[in-house]
C-alpha cells in the first residue's frame, strides 16, 4: 500500500539534518547523507531510472516519460538540510485537530503556540496540524516538500496517467546558500524546474530578494580600565557604534514585502576583538547596490573615528530570481503553476520570496525555477507547523502540473 504523504513526512523528519555554515566540506553535516541515502534507496524502491547519490550527496532520479506522450522535461527539487536557527535534533511531530485558540505543544514545559502572535492559525481552525513539540523545529522547511514530491511521482505511477518525463533533485545545504553550488544542471536535464519550499498552497514564489552575506572584524587595543584614556580601543564599543550607524528600522523585524534590510546574524566581542555576520537584502537591485557601499561606508566611518580597525567583505549570495522568471521565454513556466493550482480551486497568490530558495541561484545558472508551495508555516522555529490537507493539496499541484504539461 502507498504511504501517504503526510506519513512519508512523519518519517523524513526523524532524520536530523541540521546545516553548518562554518563547515568546508559538501554535504556541511554527515546527518545529511543519512537522509539522502534513505532517499536513494525509496527512490530507487519505486522504480525510477538513473538513480544516483554523489560525492556531494546530491539526489537525482528521472521519472521516464509514458511512451508515445510528448511534453517538456520538468524538475522538481527540495532541499534536505534544515536551519541551525532551532534545535533539529530529537525531533517529536505531533497531530493536532485544532479548533481555534492557542496550541498546546508541550505540556510539561507549558510550551503555547498563541493564536494572537499566530494569527494564521485561522486558516486552519477544524484541520489537522502536525507540529513538534515545542522543542526543535519540525522539518516542513523542506522535508515537506520532499515528501510531497515523492508521493506525486508514486501516486502518478500508481495511476497510470500519461505524463512527460520527470527528474527530481533533493539538495543538501540550502539554508546555507550552498544548495546550487553543486547542483549538476546539465546532467539533470529540465527544460525548466521548481522548487517545493514554502508557503500555503495557491503561493507561488517567483521573485526573490539580491542577497549578500556581510562580516566585520574589529581588532581593538587592550588596556587596564585604569590607565586606559587615549589608549584603549574596545573592539566590543566599536562593534556597538557600527551597529548603530545602519538605519535602525531597516532591519527585518521592522520591515515586509518588498522592503530590504541588514540583518545582524551573530556577534562576537571583546576589548581586543569583534566579529559581526550580516545579511544584506532587497528585492531592488539598485538598492541592493546602495545598501552594500551603505554598510562598506560604515566600515570607513569607523576607521576615520578610530584609526583602522575595521575591515569587511561583502559577497554576493544570489539575485532576484524574478529578472530571469519574468522574461518572455519564461512566461510558460509560471502560467503552468497557475493554470495546475486554478484547477484544483486555489486562490492563487504570487508572493515575493523574503528569502532564497536554491531556484533564484539555479534560474541564473540556466534553469528557471520557480517556487512553489510545501505547506509549512513558521519555518526556523519551534513553532513551525503544517497540516495534513497542506501536505496532500501541494501534492496534487506537483501533479496536476505534470499532467496538464502533457502537449
Amino acid at each position: 500500500m502507498n504511504m501517504k504523504v503526510y506519513e512519508r513526512f512523519l518519517d523524513y523528519v526523524s532524520y536530523p539534518t541540521t546545516s553548518k555554515e562554518d563547515s568546508d566540506t559538501c554535504p556541511s553535516t554527515d546527518c545529511q547523507l543519512a537522509l539522502a541515502h534513505r532517499l536513494y534507496d525509496e527512490l530507487t524502491s519505486l522504480g525510477l531510472s538513473d538513480v544516483r547519490l554523489d560525492e556531494y550527496g546530491y539526489v537525482y532520479a528521472v521519472l521516464p516519460a509514458t511512451e508515445g506522450v510528448k511534453a517538456p522535461t520538468i524538475g522538481f527539487i527540495a532541499h534536505m538540510d534544515t536551519s541551525d536557527a532551532c534545535p533539529g535534533e530529537g525531533i517529536n511531530p505531533q497531530i493536532v485537530i485544532y479548533s481555534g485558540g492557542d496550541v498546546l505543544l508541550n505540556d510539561e514545559e507549558m510550551i503555547l503556540m498563541r493564536r494572537d502572535d499566530h494569527p494564521v492559525l485561522d486558516l486552519f481552525r477544524g484541520e489537522c496540524l502536525v507540529t513538534s513539540d515545542g522543542t526543535t523545529l519540525l522539518g516542513c522547511d523542506d522535508k515537506a516538500g520532499i515528501a510531497e514530491i515523492v508521493t506525486a511521482v508514486e501516486e502518478l505511477i500508481e495511476s497510470g496517467v500519461p505524463h512527460g518525463k520527470v527528474v527530481i533533485g533533493f539538495t543538501p545545504d540550502e539554508e546555507i546558500g550552498r544548495g546550487a553550488d553543486r547542483f549538476d544542471v546539465a546532467g539533470f536535464g529540465a527544460d525548466f524546474a521548481y522548487t517545493v519550499d514554502g508557503g500555503l498552497a495557491g503561493e507561488l514564489e517567483y521573485e526573490s530578494f539580491n542577497a549578500a552575506a556581510a562580516k566585520v572584524k574589529i581588532t581593538g587595543i587592550s588596556m587596564h580600565p585604569g590607565s586606559a584614556k587615549g589608549k584603549m580601543k574596545n573592539a566590543a564599543s566599536i562593534a556597538a557604534h557600527f551597529a548603530a550607524l545602519l538605519p535602525p528600522d531597516e532591519v527585518p523585524e521592522k520591515t515586509e514585502g518588498r522592503e530590504g534590510f541588514f540583518h545582524l546574524c551573530s556577534l562576537t566581542a571583546t576589548v581586543e576583538r569583534a566579529e559581526m555576520s550580516y545579511i544584506i537584502r532587497d528585492h531592488s537591485k539598485e538598492i541592493f547596490e546602495r545598501r552594500k557601499a551603505q554598510f562598506r561606508a560604515a566600515v570607513d566611518e569607523l576607521n576615520r573615528e578610530y584609526g583602522n580597525v575595521a575591515e569587511c567583505t561583502v559577497t554576493d549570495s544570489y539575485y532576484n530570481m524574478g529578472d530571469v522568471l519574468r522574461l518572455p521565454e519564461n512566461a510558460g513556466v509560471i502560467d503552468l503553476a497557475h493554470r495546475a493550482m486554478s484547477e484544483l480551486g486555489l486562490e492563487l497568490c504570487d508572493i515575493p520570496i523574503r528569502g532564497g530558495t536554491d531556484g533564484a541561484r539555479l534560474s541564473y545558472m540556466g534553469l528557471p525555477c520557480p517556487n512553489l508551495p510545501s505547506g509549512g508555516v513558521n519555518g526556523h522555529s519551534r513553532f513551525e507547523f503544517t497540516s495534513i490537507g497542506q501536505l496532500n493539496t501541494c501534492c496534487e499541484i506537483i501533479k496536476r502540473i505534470i499532467t496538464d504539461a502533457v502537449v
